[in-house]
């Protein structure tokens, strides 16, 4: 199998097995997209298969849900200029990419318009935004994902940042590693990583122990030794990680990488994921229990992030 990503249904089926009158399969305007990396960590023909339910569109998501809508965490509230997003003191976040490596079907930002929002253009003006801000003291690279530009393109633009005296820590947050260890950036980028003077934080999202492997324990350690900090947040999905055991493995799992897990998402109600929401009582007795079975480095903090907040709600 190559490492361009699978956007066909047909090749996802035909790749694991599965028969699409089975498995509910349905088509929309959020189209299907997941690499190779991510398809062979699935078991063939196990419509369960926690990674499957992850980037299979379904028939779910075509129901219509009032208190589910298409900015559910507020992004274009707090949308100063096109590509920049201030929602917290002392931090802002910058799009800088429209596209992803895997579209997870649960995506806060699936309807969002990133055609409106990025390019070199907005990118020129944010920075100039930010450099005029001396309370700003950490950029966070988002998207899509950072990693889906070209080594070259998102070292170009933390070098930008990096110029900006003020700023004194960069925050990149990517599902690349995790879903395409081969793809990620790990040569300039690392070699410009060794002698940054900025603090540089690696946020990653993995929601489930068998999305990892060999392949991004070893993509980690150098990230790792090229001075990143490694943080992971996932989003709590019905059926595929609201059980504890399943949960308990991840933080392991992820530390035995280097990695220490962040936060545990309540899922934002964005059109289309409902399917996948956890109540929250069912949320808090989980972590109830990972607070009884594991170290509390590796409990990860249960959140929820609300339109308008000025911080992420504890649950």
């Amino acid at each position: 199998m190559t490492q361009t990503p699978l956007s066909k249904l047909n090749q996802l089926c035909n790749a694991l097995a599965i028969d699409p009158q089975d498995s509910g399969v349905c088509e929309n305007e959020f189209p299907f997209k997941a690499p190779p990396d991510f398809i062979n960590r699935i078991q063939p023909g196990q419509l369960d298969d926690p990674l499957l339910k992850q980037v299979l569109p379904v028939v779910e998501e075509a129901v219509i849900h009032s208190d589910f809508n298409r900015d559910p965490v507020g992004d274009l509230q707090a949308n100063p200029s096109p590509s920049l997003i201030h929602k917290y003191h002392g931090r802002v976040l910058l799009m800088a990419s429209p596209k992803c490596d895997i579209h997870c079907r649960y995506c806060f930002r699936r309807h969002f318009p990133y055609e409106q929002q990025i390019n070199q253009r907005h990118w020129k003006k944010a920075l100039q935004q930010i450099s005029a801000d001396n309370t700003i003291h950490e950029v966070i690279l988002s998207g899509g994902d950072p990693f889906s530009l070209s080594e070259t393109a998102v070292l170009g633009l933390i070098k930008e940042i990096e110029r900006i005296e003020h700023i004194k820590t960069l925050r990149i947050h990517s599902r690349t590693p995790i879903v395409a260890p081969s793809k990620a950036p790990c040569g300039e980028l690392l070699k410009w990583a060794q002698t940054s003077r900025l603090n540089k934080v690696l946020v990653l999202h993995c929601n489930h122990a068998n999305e990892l492997s060999q392949l991004t324990a070893e993509l980690l350690q150098t990230y790792r030794q090229a001075g990143f900090h490694l943080l992971n947040q996932s989003v709590l999905l019905k059926g595929i990680n609201d059980d504890s055991e399943t949960l308990i493995t991840l933080s392991h799992t992820l530390f035995a990488q280097g990695v220490l897990p962040y936060y545990l998402h309540q899922l934002d109600r964005v059109e289309g994921a409902a399917h996948f929401e956890v109540p929250n009582q069912e949320a808090l007795a989980l972590r109830q229990t990972l607070l009884e079975k594991l170290p509390g480095y590796l409990v990860p903090k249960l959140v929820k992030e609300n339109a308008g907040e000025p911080h992420k709600t504890p649950l």
